[in-house]
């Protein structure tokens, strides 16, 4: 069974994921929704100095809108829970 757990609105106002959960899918990784692309693999380029860009051309199957939605919802969850 999936699971949702980050979601973003597209441009009906409908909730689309960024990022999903399966166990059918990389062992339950978190990835990006419709890819097998690790969240974690984004964290590791950033940390390592590489871009965003850099980040997208090795892995095209995610999009721009999913890295920086993703990247602003962690930003909200982390401020929230320092509150």
């Amino acid at each position: 069974m999936a699971c949702c757990w980050l979601g973003m609105a597209d441009t009906v106002g409908m909730k689309r994921k960024i990022v999903s959960s399966d166990p059918e899918v990389m062992e339950g990784t978190p990835c990006f929704a419709g890819t097998r692309v690790p969240v974690q693999t984004l964290l590791d380029y950033l940390e390592a100095g590489d871009s965003i860009d850099d980040f997208l051309e090795g892995f095209p199957t995610v999009k721009r809108e999913q890295v920086v939605r993703f990247l602003e919802t962690a930003t909200e969850r982390l401020v929230a829970a320092t509150r």
